[in-house]
């Protein structure tokens, strides 16, 4: 029995510009104006031609009996079953990303904990493209990005689909104003902000995967750090590392929006088991040698250096990073100098804030602030 779709709400979420992208899309052509609230499309096919009349604006009161009766013809045409058009319908207007889980069942299920870790996952994924749109880096403190949080609370869970298993994340996109030649991609820095993280995230798994090959070929970690510019960073890396271990593989698909359409209709890109030992490698090193900002360090100056009386001086400080016994080089001002000399000879510790960075084997504090030293009772 073929399903009818009728359900008012679901049929009023859909906008008047996802209806007429899916006509063009569909091969459907205006023809002319319908009064003031409705258009005649025309489409030749079974021997044929057909009208049908496409509403311009939902505020009318019969707009979702109407669009259940297009449903129906566009189903009809097309061949497949209404259920099929509503959800392409109510897709229209997002570039919907898919990431699909290999390790599904007969059945299309997979146990809980991994379709739980498989959305937090994918929403990461994303995130990490969201921070890249904004400026790209070798790894993000995402909570700290408020544009990029305040785009994933745009960002719904959509239905799980057939097809092994399969997280459906739909992201918002503002409808095309202008019209566009769709055999040229516009200029990333041109889109808006939510369609440039679809298509940051887009370049950046094709720019994993190809820094893959490379480094493969023996390009080394360079293959990688050449990509942070398309939007490679540790937390997309740690990110596909996990789906792609834990999943046998990783298939992730971005299909764009039909209201605001590129030249391909979809892109892909395809992980192996094999692939995650060396992500995850990435990432660590990725996160490593990135600059960890506004961080406060608590130790003791063993080493202290400097030029002359008058000046600051550099500082060799013994404390902890990623809970390892370490020691940190820090450049202070005469004042803050003075306090470290002071809980040298004093055998006290201190607290300094800054902006902590790898270089090479050694840890550098720069832009150093809130000298203190810390006295017992204090």
């Amino acid at each position: 029995m073929k399903a009818k779709i009728v359900d008012v709400d679901a049929l009023r979420a859909i906008s008047p510009q996802a209806i007429r992208s899916y006509a063009l899309f569909e091969g459907w052509k205006a023809v002319e104006q319908y009064g003031t609230t409705s258009e005649v499309y025309a489409k030749r096919g079974k021997g044929q031609e057909r009208e049908i009349v496409v509403p311009v604006t939902d505020r009318i009161g019969d707009y979702a009996s109407v669009l259940s009766e297009l449903i129906a013809i566009f189903a009809d045409e097309a061949g497949t079953d209404q259920l099929r058009v509503f959800r392409d319908l109510t897709h229209a207007d997002r570039d919907v990303v898919r990431v699909r889980s290999p390790m599904a069942g007969d059945d299309g299920s997979i146990s809980i904990n991994n379709g739980v870790e498989l959305v937090t996952l994918a929403r990461n994924m994303l995130a990490s493209a969201a921070c890249a749109a904004r400026k790209p880096s070798a790894s993000f403190h995402v909570g700290k990005i408020q544009q990029a949080n305040e785009y994933m609370d745009r960002v719904r869970l959509g239905q799980t689909e057939i097809g092994s298993f399969i997280v459906t994340l739909l992201a918002p996109v503002p409808p095309s104003v202008e019209t566009q030649q769709l055999d040229i991609w516009p200029d990333l820095a041109a889109e808006p902000y939510d369609r440039r993280v679809t298509r940051v995230f887009a370049n950046a798994l094709s720019a994993t995967s190809e820094a893959i090959a490379a480094f493969n070929r023996g390009a080394g970690m360079s293959a990688f750090e050449s990509a942070i510019e398309q939007g490679v960073s540790a937390n997309l890396c740690e990110s596909v590392a996990a789906v792609a271990e834990h999943n046998n593989g990783a298939d992730v698909s971005i299909t764009w929006a039909r209201t605001r359409p590129l030249p391909s209709p979809q892109t892909a890109v395809k992980f192996t088991r094999s692939d995650s030992d060396l992500l995850k490698e990435v990432a660590r090193i990725f996160r490593e040698r990135s600059p960890r900002n506004d961080v406060t360090l608590l130790g003791y100056p063993t080493t202290l250096q400097r030029a002359g009386k008058q000046s600051g001086g550099t500082v060799s400080f013994a404390t902890f990073v990623d809970e390892r016994s370490t020691s940190v080089s820090i450049d202070l001002g005469k004042e803050d100098y003075e306090r470290a000399i002071d809980a040298h000879k004093r055998k006290l510790p201190m607290h300094v804030a800054g902006d902590l960075v790898r270089e090479g084997q050694r840890w550098h504090l720069r832009n150093a602030h809130d000298v203190a030293v810390t006295v017992e009772g204090e």
